[in-house]
Parts: C-alpha cells; structure tokens; sequence
C-alpha cells in the first residue's frame, strides 16, 4: 500500500503523515526483483561516495556552476574529514553525519522533504501503526523564518478526539511557543520532541488564531490513537451522514459499514465531511473513492522517475454507493493530500457538489527511506493529479459553494482572548459539569453581557468544555453552518441544477488561465 501524505508536513503526532513508510515498502519489495536492487545500489551508492573521497577542491562560482554532481560529492565528503580532524574540539561523526543531511534536504525548500532522525523514525512507525503519544495535532512548518514571517507551526487539523480538538485548538491556528521557548527557532524535529513525551503530563501551546488573538492553552498528553470515521443518520431525515477523519488502511471498511447501514435506513442523500481530514494512505482514498466511481481514472501520479507515473483506476465490481442519490462533500482548509484526491475525483466525475471552503492544496507524493542507522529521509517523488489532469499543489481546490465559518473582527479578537485569559468558562463547567443544552445557552447569555461575542460562539465554547472528557458528537447543528447550508442544498430540492452548472477542476483552471491573460 501506499500513502500519499498523510497530507502535512509533521504532526506531533508525527503526522509526517506526508510522505510514508508503508508507499516506500510497496515501492522496494513489490516491484521487480531488477528495480529493488537498483534502488539498492543507487543508495549504496551514494552512502559509499559520502565515505570515500577525499580530495578538497576549491573552485570560483564560475567553475562551481559547472561542477559535476561527483565533484561536489568529493567536496562534501573532504569538508566532513577536515572539520572532524581538525576542529578545535574531537566531534562525533554522526553529528556532522546529521547536520550534513538536514542541511541538504533543508536547501530544497520543500516543506516535505526533510531528514527523520531516529525519535522521528520511531515515530512515524508509531503513527503508522495506528497509535502515539502527544497532543493530537496535525501541523507543518516553514523551512525558512525570517522578521516578515517567522516560521510558526501551522495547524493543519486536529486530530479528533485527542487533547488538542478537545482543548479547541483549530485547522489555521499557529503554534507561536511551546512551554514558553518560540517556535520559529525550533526545527521540526525539535517541535515534535516538545510536543511528545510522558502521557499524563502536561505541555503548553502558546496560539495564535487570526491576526491578534494569542493565548496559552495548556493540554495533557494522551496515547493518540489514529481514529478513520464517524457516522449515522442526521437525525429526522433520509440523509446518510459519514466523517472521514482519516485515510488509513481500515477506512474503506468503516466506510462501507456506513454505506451499509445508510441502506438499511434507506438513505436518500449523503454528506461526506472531509474537513480536517489531513491525508493518509494513497491505496485508502482510491478504494474510498471506488465506491463512487465506477469508471476511469482516479488519480494519477507523475514524475520525471517512469516508474513512478501510475495510474489508480475505478473498478466498476468495486462500486457500492447508491447512484443518483444528492452526494454534498464538505471541506476546509484543513481538508489536505488524499482527502483532495477525493472530493477533486467526485468533483471532477460529477458525482458530489463541494461545500465549504478551499482545500489545502497538497498535491506531492512523499516517501519515507530508512538509511543506515535507524533514521531516514523523507523525499517528494511525484505530484498528483486529478482525473481532469489538474495538479492542485499550493492552490487547494476551491468549493461549488463558498460558506466560510464565523469570522470575528479585531474588536472581538480582543474580547475573545481576555475571555480565554479570564478563564470565565472553564469556571461556570467545573461549577456544572454535566450542562444540558438549555443550561448551555443560558450561560452564554450570561458571559455574552459582560464579553460581546455572538452568543452561537459562546455556545460552541462552553459545550466544548463540557464535552472534554466525552467523545466528540457526531455533529453540531447549532454551531455548524457549513453542515446546515449542505442540508439546506439536499433539503431544497436544487441539487441537480446545481450539479449542472459545477465544473471540472480542468474547466477552473482553463477558466482562471483565460482570465489572467485577458
């Protein structure tokens, strides 16, 4: 199996779920005999040329321009002997050995091609098996900060259910400081060694949510197990409703148990909520995807290495879903890698209408290579394109219909952190920890007097602090308006007419190309 990227670069739960071992292990040891051992030799190859030559050449930019890839081997390989035999102090190798590779990988300027030391590794293994110690936030992070723009850790989504969804931190959010020490100096690396460690003890995030609104929220660490989906029927109607939260090897089962008991209620409709779904296994999201499809090409990889340009096409026994039944995809910004592939394939097929706001935009196929010592790098090999042929890498795929979440002006930023700051919630749930809903809204009326914030909001904060330690409802009607304009669509009886006047991610691109040339 394969993953596309468990979509963003690092997590703490080492959602390095970018590039991944188990794409790398079909790659090595599914393929020919022939193609294993020249992957092989390459790498031996190249571990044997960075031990081995020992000239020190020094040479003008001009002549550096020309340098052939074996010279600028030989200098690497005769810096490192120099610096260790010379350096005023006796060094240990493998810190050079490590500082080499993260220096090179680090000059891509690829946010996802980066070295894995050995805690990296372990943790990777960790997430791809399924569970991991940390907070539950999927995030990534610049290579490069500077005074415009320090390199914060993004939020790419929260991890359902674990301390940091919990604690309401959110796809966007940035993380400015851990346990006091700032971000933008940290590595990624150092990142997931602050945010991992001892479950039951507890690590401070300091976060940035728009443009002024920064406070501490302090979580306890937890065993993080990867969950894949949630679903039911929305109460009161004929409309199946599944989350998918992740892509992992079980989630085209889970799925089709959804599809199952969606019959038995006898669905008429169907939302798929892909908001926050960060990626995972590129196998996963094609057979996902296969349920729909029944036909064609559902996404393909390109490369200017042949063997990696595929082609993942529909299997028409494969495909279990009702057809022409209303299928609404809900998505965000937090919505990355294989769940793209997804709502870009139905959306291009015609089969479901987007709602939400635009995707992500990762369309690179990482994959991680162990190396001699227990550590690893993690390489971009191919991008990604839908069945349109469009690649949709940092530009994300924009929804049929655009209905963003509540956005709060400076003035409410302001209210919003001395609220957090005041701890006014916290205190009225440890007071009633088992608030009914009417209890709820009357405590927001209440905070809403004395911090004027739109009174939905203050609902939505006061019922995530009382369901800390329940888990995550199905969905939130009251606070949910992207959901409640999906049922709306459904509801309407225009979802043909919409689906009509949607259009291919090709069509799209076709269109903003024309625009800009005019």
């Amino acid at each position: 199996m394969s993953i596309v990227d468990y979509g963003i670069v690092g997590a703490d739960c080492c959602f390095f779920y970018f590039g991944d071992v188990e794409y790398f292990t079909m790659k090595l040891f599914n393929k020919s005999k022939s193609k294993v051992r020249t992957a092989i030799i390459v790498l031996t190859m190249s571990m044997g040329l960075l031990c081995s030559f020992q000239c020190f050449a020094d040479t003008n930019s001009k002549t550096d321009n020309k340098a052939s890839a074996f010279q600028y081997m030989k200098k690497l390989n005769s810096v490192f002997d120099f610096v260790q035999q010379n350096y005023v102090d006796e060094l240990d190798p493998r810190i050079l050995y490590e500082g080499a590779l993260k220096g090179m990988l680090d000059a891509i300027g690829d946010p996802y091609t980066l070295y894995l030391d050995t805690n990296a590794m372990r943790d990777l293994t960790d997430t791809t098996e399924g569970s991991f110690g940390g907070v539950g936030l999927s995030i990534s992070k610049p290579v490069e900060s500077t005074p415009d723009k320090p390199a914060y850790v993004e939020v790419s989504s929260p991890i359902e259910d674990t301390p940091g969804a919990k604690a309401g931190i959110q796809a966007g959010d940035y993380i400015i400081a851990i346990d006091g020490k700032p971000t933008p100096e940290m590595t990624m690396n150092d990142v997931l060694a602050n945010l991992r460690g001892e479950i039951g003890t507890p690590v401070t995030v300091t976060i940035l949510r728009g443009n002024n609104m920064k406070f501490d929220v302090r979580l306890v660490r937890a065993l993080i197990e990867v969950p894949t989906a949630k679903y039911g029927m929305i109460e009161g109607t004929k409309i199946g409703y599944v989350r998918l939260i992740e892509f992992t090897p079980d989630t085209p089962n889970r799925l089709q148990d959804a599809l199952n008991m969606f019959e038995r209620e006898k669905y008429e409709s169907l939302i798929i909520d892909l908001r926050d779904n960060p990626g995972g296994l590129i196998t996963s999201v094609v057979e996902v995807a296969n349920k729909f499809i029944d036909e064609g090409v559902i996404v393909s990889t390109k490369s200017r290495l042949a063997f990696e340009n595929q082609e993942f096409k529909a299997n028409k026994f494969k495909t279990t879903a009702k057809k022409n039944i209303p299928v609404i995809v809900l998505i965000n910004r937090g919505s990355a890698s294989a769940s793209e592939i997804l709502s870009g394939a139905l959306k291009d097929y015609h089969l479901a209408y987007l709602v939400g706001e635009r995707t992500y935009g990762k369309g690179s196929v990482q994959q991680v290579i162990p190396l001699m010592s227990n550590d690893g790098m993690k390489i971009t090999m191919a991008r990604y394109y839908t069945p349109s042929d469009v690649n949709i890498d940092k530009i994300g795929i924009p929804p049929d219909l655009e209905v963003k979440n509540l956005t709060i002006s400076k003035e409410e930023e302001e209210t919003y952190v001395k609220l957090v700051e005041a701890k006014l919630i916290d205190a009225a749930v440890e007071k009633n920890p088992s608030m009914s809903e009417a209890e709820i809204a009357e405590e927001a009326k209440k905070i809403a007097a004395e911090y004027p914030l739109e009174e939905r909001l203050l609902r939505r904060l006061i019922r995530i602090q009382v369901q800390r330690w329940q888990p995550t409802p199905l969905y939130d009607l009251d606070y949910d308006i992207q959901l409640n304009e999906a049922l709306k669509i459904i509801q309407s009886g225009n979802f043909n007419y919409l689906m009509q006047k949607s259009k291919t991610l090709k069509e799209l691109q076709t269109e903003a190309e024309a625009a800009e040339e005019n």
